[in-house]
């Protein structure tokens, strides 16, 4: 069901005909944008409240003023509203929800299970591969860290299978006693197993166990007089006790997050600590879009559907505010689960301990998020005064040009608001159709396709525009702005100075004869340095990606009776040209539709290379 009106909205008739059935409903403005998306048990109370004047807040009048149009979708139950109000507000991210920003997959610890010598490995994305899997962990710096720790106990290689397959001598991992060799044949099948089941049983929360297990081989090797297994035996205890001690929660030993909210002056921080078979694996912090002050109660209601209604949700969630729908989040949630979920707002003792830890850490967080966008918000009043505009920018974007002689030119977009690098909005520009090496034509294509997407409504206009360059570049932006008729956007070109030397910039305007004179020591200046310095480092990387892509397309596109099914599997097979290069000729012999003739041409193209 949906209202429209092309000048005015008629909320009495739109209200009269209302459903009080539970769904979800979005309040558009009059660009048609989705302002707001809500759920409800009953939509016709619901949406009728906001139009009370007497009960709704200052922040819910000055939303509704904006209301141009409302649509309605009707669903079966409250839960199925809650789903779908979660996968809506994250696919519009409307202004005036509570947005989670960071949803991106975890990583888990991977132990394959389809080889006679498993691997062990962090891996993120869907879990469709045989073996067992470990998590969430809240990095993948965490996860490695695990890893790293694991290696030096129990040495379960952690190598990729294209270089497994393809050892002819033990690696420095084995040097360093950190792997057993099994891709030579230093090590058993029994004796492997052995250490991949302490590693589940590691990972598993069975600390303890493992350790009484060890300590039983341990006696038994010293009574058949086997000192050095024996030894062996002992660091492995002694390197165990260290870690859980470090890692292991104390009273825990199930799957437990404990999830912490701190507010101020208009930023909200979330932090959650991940706990999975009573081991610590980190924790992670948040920082969800808001329009206005929050309740603490309200932001943790907000981030718990948002967050894990599409991941792997533990037994209990431990939460510093209680939930306004705690009851209906926890049915949800056992439901999506397939298990029981409870949320715990009051816990003593050891728990009330973490919780207060991760609080801690909330408003830790918090001041220095408070702190940094404070001291941004300063650079951009800066950048006002310095450049003359007449209101505070609200959105700055910058472009860069990278090539290397004049070859693969890629072009670079980042994005800055008031709170610093929007990286979700950066966007790179392969150039194409160009003599080599001609930057201004490099620049006027760039800006072209970006602003061309800008009059098509797929992003936000700049309020300033900044092109890292002189006057031929400010000009060749210039140019295309002006071929798409857009003339409310402010070009400024960076100059390098004498020298390169940062804070000597000569900022270009393109009716202005002379550079813009900056006040020595301007805050602003360094925010401009800062989306200089983003944009080329952006453009940079593309380029090297780009480069590196054309370099391993040509290298084996040289090689007569190698198609592009076949180039793939060798580079799928061997992890890249780098693996291809290692690889002999009986290896490359053994993937599928290679002769030994190409795989002899193959070989000799990477060695003769070597030779030159």
């Amino acid at each position: 069901m949906s209202e429209n009106s092309e000048n005015t909205f008629d909320v009495k008739t739109f209200l009269k005909h209302l459903t009080s059935r539970p769904g979800i409903y979005k309040m558009l403005n009059e660009q048609g944008e989705i302002i707001y998306i809500g759920k409800a048990k009953n939509l016709k109370n619901r949406v009728s409240s906001y139009f009370k004047t007497q009960t709704a807040s200052c922040k819910q009048q000055t939303m509704v003023a904006k209301v141009a149009a409302i649509e309605v979708t009707v669903t079966r139950t409250e839960g199925e509203a809650l789903l779908l109000e979660c996968q809506q507000i994250k696919r519009y991210k409307p202004r005036y929800n509570i947005c989670l920003r960071d949803d991106k997959s975890y990583p888990y610890i991977f132990l394959s299970s389809s080889q006679d010598f498993p691997q062990l490995t962090l891996h993120r994305g869907a879990k469709n591969k045989p073996g067992k899997y470990f998590g969430p962990y809240p990095s993948a710096g965490a996860a490695r860290e695990s890893l790293k720790l694991l290696q030096k106990i129990f040495p379960v290689r952690q190598c990729d299978d294209s270089i497994y397959n393809n050892r002819t001598r033990p690696c420095l991992q084995y040097q360093i006693e950190r792997c057993t060799g099994p891709c030579v044949g230093l090590i058993d099948k029994q004796s492997y197993a052995q250490d991949v089941n302490s590693t589940v049983m590691f990972l598993e929360g069975k600390g303890g166990l493992l350790i009484e297990q060890l300590i039983a081989k341990m006696e038994q090797s010293a009574e058949a007089h086997d000192y050095e297994q024996a030894a062996g035996f002992r660091d492995q205890i002694a390197k165990l006790r260290v870690v859980l001690e470090k890692h292991f929660v104390h009273g825990e030993r199930g799957d437990v997050d404990i999830i912490a909210c701190a507010t101020k002056l208009g930023v909200a921080c979330v932090q959650v600590f991940f706990i999975r078979h009573g081991q610590q694996l980190g924790n992670k912090i948040f920082f969800p879009k808001i329009t206005d002050e929050y309740d603490p109660a309200k932001i943790v209601q907000a981030f718990i559907p948002q967050y894990y209604l599409d991941k792997q949700v533990p037994h209990e969630l431990i939460v510093s505010h209680e939930p306004e729908e705690m009851e209906l989040l926890m049915e949800v949630l056992s439901r999506q689960a397939k298990h029981s979920v409870n949320i715990s707002p009051n816990v003593r003792g050891e728990r009330l301990k973490w919780l207060q830890m991760a609080g801690a850490n909330a408003e830790n967080s918090l001041l220095g998020k408070l702190s940094d966008k404070q001291g941004i918000y300063a650079r951009f009043l800066s950048l006002q005064e310095e450049l003359g505009c007449k209101e505070l920018p609200k959105r700055l974007e910058c472009f860069d040009i990278s090539h290397m002689q004049g070859d693969q030119t890629v072009a670079s977009c980042v994005v800055f608001d008031r709170e610093g690098p929007v990286k979700s909005a950066y966007r790179r520009f392969n150039i194409e159709g160009i003599k080599s090496g001609d930057d201004y034509a490099a620049i006027n294509q760039a800006i072209f396709r970006r602003f061309k997407r800008l009059k098509q409504g797929e992003h936000e206009a700049p309020d300033i525009l900044f092109i890292d360059g002189g006057k031929g570049q400010v000009k060749a932006a210039q140019m295309a702005l002006a071929e798409l008729d857009i003339n409310n956007v402010m070009i400024v070109g960076v100059s390098k100075g004498p020298d390169r030397k940062a804070g000597m910039e000569k900022l270009i305007l393109p009716e202005q004869a002379q550079p813009v004179k900056i006040t020595p020591g301007a805050s602003g200046l360094l925010l401009i340095q800062h989306i200089r310095d983003e944009a080329h480092r952006f453009a940079i990387t593309a380029h090297r990606q780009r480069r590196g892509k054309a370099k391993r397309q040509s290298i084996l596109e040289n090689i007569a009776g190698l198609g592009p099914k076949r180039r793939q599997l060798l580079l799928k097979q061997f992890g890249g040209l780098q693996g291809i290069s290692r690889a002999g000729v009986d290896a490359l012999c053994g993937i599928d539709g290679i002769s030994r003739p190409l795989a002899k041409r193959i070989y000799e193209l990477f060695h003769h290379q070597d030779d030159a």
